[in-house]
């Protein structure tokens, strides 16, 4: 079952560099710079990517998903 919506998808797959350390560090910099629609999908991917083990994270297909 995935747990990211395709936004939160697409997301992941802009700030994405292999760790998620280095995902939550460039998204939360980002935090400021975006709007607040934006900025709450932001938050609530961060809350899920923080939820996630580091086997869990290494095992996303983390790559701009298309609508389904």
């Amino acid at each position: 079952m995935n747990r990211f919506t395709v936004e939160e998808t697409n997301l992941l797959s802009i700030y994405h560099e292999g760790s998620k350390a280095q995902l939550i560090e460039d998204m939360t910099a980002a935090l400021p710079y975006m709007d607040a629609g934006l900025r709450e999908l932001a938050k609530r991917t961060l809350s899920k990517v923080g939820a996630l083990t580091e086997a869990e994270y290494r095992e996303l297909a983390v790559y701009p998903a298309d609508e389904v």
